[in-house]
């Protein structure tokens, strides 16, 4: 059975989930970003159980298929973005995501605009700009090898891009986390 859970983002979500799952006696099969494989079905009780332990830690346990859809496209960009931007080389993003997910890429794009309340395309952008933010605060690479790593076209669309979502220039945010960092180390 799979089970399909909202707000799961990264490697630590996947281990509070696991650690959720054994708390109640389920042994997953697998976790991954969104989505949790069980062996038997879930009893009311143990549904129950889980939906309360999940929406504790601020994840919640879905069964509305469409939302279900929604919930594997993000997951879907959120790992291109993080673990394989080099697939972004080599696929058109709309491609990948409708191949990953199983579904035709105009579905996905009609119900994700219904549910989320803005596109694919902007999501995507932004889970871009939050890899850039955290690329550049990790200072290993310089704009240029961001842009190239992140499929941009340029270094001034990465930064048009970046202002636009951000709000401010890569530099005044570079700024911004050195006075930060400044700021933490003196108190």
């Amino acid at each position: 059975m799979n089970l399909y859970i909202k707000n799961m983002v990264c490697d630590r979500c996947k281990m509070v989930v696991t650690d959720i799952f054994k708390q109640i006696n389920i042994s997953p099969i697998s976790v991954g970003l969104g989505e949790v494989v069980i062996q038997e079905d879930l009893s009311e009780e143990q549904e129950d159980t889980l939906s309360v332990r999940l929406r504790q830690v601020g994840f919640e346990l879905l069964s509305d298929k469409r939302i279900q859809t929604v919930e594997k496209v993000k997951t879907t960009i959120i790992e291109l973005v993080n673990e394989h931007p080099e697939i972004l080389r080599k696929y058109n993003p709309s491609v990948y995501i409708s191949e990953k997910v199983g579904r035709e890429y105009k579905y996905l794009t009609t119900i994700f605009s219904e549910i989320e309340g803005n596109t694919i395309e902007q999501f995507l952008i932004c889970q871009k700009i939050e890899k850039v933010k955290e690329l550049l605060i990790n200072d290993e690479l310089s704009l240029s090898q961001i842009s190239d790593v992140l499929q941009y076209s340029s270094v001034q669309h990465l930064s048009m891009q970046f202002k636009k979502i951000a709000g401010f220039t890569t530099t005044h945010f570079k700024e911004l986390q050195k006075q930060k960092y400044l700021l933490k180390e003196h108190s």
